[in-house]
């Protein structure tokens, strides 16, 4: 990377977050409240859409698991062309996949209809992701950029926790549908905010040498405060760069993190979805009611909004590596005491709401760091496939411990198993090199104190 773009990177890095550098922040954010009741959106409404058309427990399997699939596909093959077209193009992109998606939902006429457009809305999600958390981190200084980032997984949270209460309102006055129009309306209207307030990636407009880069670069740097440039980067020399894509992810100087990132984002999601979807009904195995069971869900998202702030704030004094490490260590040894307390009312609702801080805490950190790894030119693409491999991780985790509790697996058990993948998770985030990125190539640095 030239010393032209290190030198921006410094300025935003050094220097006090501005007003617009928060407003990016938190149109990111509110981007992430809408995945976070998109997620949900099927399993809110999962009983009314049964009950309609008569849907046995396979097929409503199916349509839970559509949704996660297509933001897998979204992850892995839509999200890496933002390194192409740019972060905020790709965002309105996968805003308007996400609100079609969500609109004809809500007059979908059969089951396969459904389904079908559940996956093309996941898809428009997994657009999304990868590119507002890289502009999160983009935008935010070297102090405050693990708090930006978590701050989105809090949005999750936010929109998991909200959703489930609109959608209750909801159809107890319209049915299914109406939950379906309003995400769509809600997806819509975001539209609007990011062609308002969201920038284009700064990054991305450096080094990609796109018409009128310059004069769009900036006008960015003017609403930050910072001084213009008068010229772009000078092309690297030698030969042409390749294009953005899993091959240079994969090329000799990033292939061991990639690999680690991989690795770390299917384990983290498989122990955080195994947590949201299968706690209600685990405890009520265990023996506790089904309204305690459902309690008990509740506080693991209430939870997840204070424990992804948290891990923002702690990345501000700390090496975020190791937060998270120390995450997903407290994160596996509350599951391995959750079961067993579980004849303990109030204690096992503490340890949800505990479990419910670091398991999303969890998640937040690897979508933090991972930014990290990547220059500029193909972050994207190393977020996005990070993430879905991750969701891969998530479909599986329910359908493998579905299959489990009928082989005859005890809670505790289940729970003790997931404890152990989220410590594997731990050690392979542990194994992180974030100082091997080839020289010069830039990576976002993680926040107060080396990784």
């Amino acid at each position: 990377m030239s010393t032209l773009v290190s030198d921006v990177r410094r300025r935003l890095d050094d220097g006090r977050m501005s007003r617009a550098q928060w407003t990016a922040v938190a149109v990111c954010v509110l981007l992430n409240v809408l995945d976070g009741f998109d997620v949900l959106v099927m399993a809110f409404t999962s009983d009314a859409v049964s009950g309609e058309w008569g849907l046995s427990g396979s097929q409503l399997g199916l349509l839970l698991s559509a949704g996660l699939a297509g933001m897998a596909l979204g992850s892995l093959f839509l999200a890496p062309l933002a390194d192409r077209i740019g972060r905020r193009s790709m965002i309105l992109v996968g805003l308007v996949l996400a609100a079609t998606g969500m609109g004809l939902s809500a007059l979908s006429q059969s089951a396969l209809q459904l389904g079908m457009l559940r996956l093309l809305t996941g898809v428009g999600i997994g657009g999304i992701l990868a590119s507002s958390n890289v502009i999160a981190a983009e935008y935010a200084n070297r102090r405050w950029r693990g708090l930006a980032v978590s701050l989105n997984s809090t949005g999750y949270a936010v929109g998991a926790t909200a959703g489930g209460v609109v959608a209750a309102v909801l159809q107890s006055e319209g049915g299914w549908r109406p939950v379906f129009a309003l995400g769509a309306a809600a997806t819509a209207l975001l539209i609007p905010v990011v062609l308002w307030r969201l920038p284009e990636s700064l990054a991305f407009l450096l080094t990609q040498r796109s018409s009128r880069a310059l004069e769009r670069a900036n006008r960015v740097l003017r609403s930050l405060g910072q001084s213009p440039l008068d010229r772009l980067p000078e092309p690297e020399s030698g030969a042409a760069r390749p294009a953005p894509g899993i091959a240079r992810i994969l090329a000799p100087g990033l292939r061991r993190n990639t690999l680690l990132t991989w690795t770390g984002f299917f384990l983290v999601m498989f122990g955080f979805y195994f947590v949201t979807s299968w706690t209600p009904k685990l405890l009520a195995e265990a023996g506790m009611s089904a309204t305690q069971g459902i309690t008990g869900g509740v506080l693991l998202n209430l939870g997840g909004i204070f424990g992804t702030a948290l891990l923002g704030l702690l990345a501000a004094r700390f090496a975020l590596k190791n937060v998270l490490v120390a995450y997903t260590l407290a994160t596996a040894v509350l599951l391995a005491l959750f079961v067993p307390a579980s004849a303990v009312y109030g204690v096992v609702l503490a340890l949800g709401a505990l479990i419910g801080v670091f398991v999303n805490g969890c998640v937040a950190g690897l979508y933090a760091l991972t930014p990290s790894v990547y220059e500029p030119s193909v972050r994207a693409t190393g977020v996005g496939w990070g993430i879905g491999v991750g969701r891969i991780g998530a479909i599986v985790s329910p359908l493998v411990a579905g299959w489990l509790l009928d082989s005859g697996w005890t809670p505790g058990g289940l729970f003790m198993l997931v404890a152990v993948v989220l410590l594997l998770g731990g050690l392979t985030v542990h194994a992180f090199r974030l100082d091997d990125a080839p020289a010069g190539h830039g990576p976002v640095s993680t926040g107060g104190g080396r990784a």
